[in-house]
């Protein structure tokens, strides 16, 4: 997490200073590199730190502080420059280079690597004083031994019969998440609803980043209360429909009928998809990820469903303005419908891994 602030710090700068198309992509891919290292190894820490009943709640944290610094971006970019803006990207970096300071390793990894000592210390750090961590401790120290007797996982490995569960899971749930949408109606909403008939697409851009906050604030709440695979019915299925909404009124402004409502349906489909987005799509697949996979393969196989997701985030970003102009209606339906199949792959292949361990949920994928 060190070296990847680092990284970050070194792309707003060049993005801050860029004169020319050369050092701005330099900084955007530096930015990228450092994000995406970050969006897997923040949800694996806070899995393998947080006690089985508080994990959902403190993953899904993480994604609270990732759509609050969104919805703050957002909110600044309608006020200052673009150059002003990369330049604030470089608070959080610094923010977070003081705070490792003060946060121990895991401790699973810890007892991973053979380093008894600071293992005790790191779990005692993180439960209190005064806990009685021998249970969690010899649970640990069990799924340690039982990796150990296995050989180095490599990329090949993941498609054995014993991980291709977590695997699929793991990849499904990322492609889900992409292919509803949600980077090319983000980065394009602003578009969306001037396309729409809004004379200025400011209001609503700042409604869609005030929405997320309390949504997602939510999702904290029911995380460990409701389950997994309830929010993730529930998020995919409000998708479904402010999508659909969306596109219905793209559909009435090109048949030129009840072009009154054409506004009001668009920004309420819009508003009514990052909202039920945020509430569980938008945390829950990397929360499954980091709790799915055994420690030794959780470098491979966590890096191919982040280069999955990552890979989806450009696609749709990237074909969102092509789709728009070949049929704004069409656009919205599509992603409609991959909402409605990612409901479908929840309730076939998904499993609940709320109120159980990392260990426990190895046990139970491999049934």
């Amino acid at each position: 997490m060190t070296l990847s602030a680092v990284i970050c710090m070194a792309g707003w700068l060049a993005i801050f200073s860029s004169m020319g198309s050369l050092l701005l992509d330099a900084g955007r891919f530096f930015t990228g590199y450092g994000i995406g290292i970050f969006s897997y190894v923040v949800p694996i820490y806070i899995a393998e730190i947080a006690p089985k009943n508080l994990r959902g709640a403190l993953t899904t944290l993480n994604q609270l502080m990732i759509v609050t610094g969104s919805s703050i971006s957002f909110l600044l970019g309608t006020v200052v420059s673009w150059r002003t803006l990369a330049l604030t990207g470089l608070i959080p970096c610094f923010l977070l280079l003081v705070g490792l300071l003060f946060i121990p390793e895991s401790p699973r990894w810890l007892a991973k690597v053979g380093r008894e000592a600071e293992f005790e210390y790191s779990l005692r750090k993180l439960r209190g004083s005064k806990a009685n961590v021998f249970a969690e401790a010899d649970e640990i120290h069990e799924t340690i031994l039982t990796l150990q007797s296995l050989p180095k996982a490599r990329l090949l490995d993941l498609f054995d019969a014993k991980y291709i569960k977590a695997v699929i899971i793991a990849v499904g749930l990322m492609v889900c998440q992409q292919s509803g949408g949600i980077n090319g109606i983000g980065f394009y909403a602003s578009e969306t609803f001037q396309t729409a008939g809004l004379s200025s697409g400011k209001a609503g851009t700042i409604a869609y980043a005030l929405i997320q906050i309390p949504v997602t604030m939510l999702g904290v709440v029911l995380m460990d209360k409701s389950g997994r695979r309830p929010l993730l019915m529930v998020s995919s299925f409000g998708t479904f429909l402010g999508c659909f909404l969306a596109g219905t009124s793209f559909f009435f402004k090109s048949q030129a009928v009840f072009l009154d409502w054409v506004p009001l349906l668009a920004v309420s489909g819009v508003l009514m998809f990052i909202a039920s987005f945020s509430i569980g799509m938008g945390a829950v697949p990397w929360l499954i990820m980091s709790e799915i996979f055994p420690l030794h393969i959780k470098g491979a196989a966590g890096s191919v469903a982040v280069l999955v997701n990552w890979f989806g985030a450009w696609a749709v970003s990237y074909s969102f303005n092509f789709l728009i102009n070949w049929s704004p209606a069409g656009t919205f339906w599509l992603f409609s419908g991959f909402s409605l199949l990612t409901i479908i792959f929840v309730v076939k292949v998904v499993p609940e891994t709320k109120g159980k361990s990392l260990e426990e949920i190895q046990v139970l994928i491999n049934k």
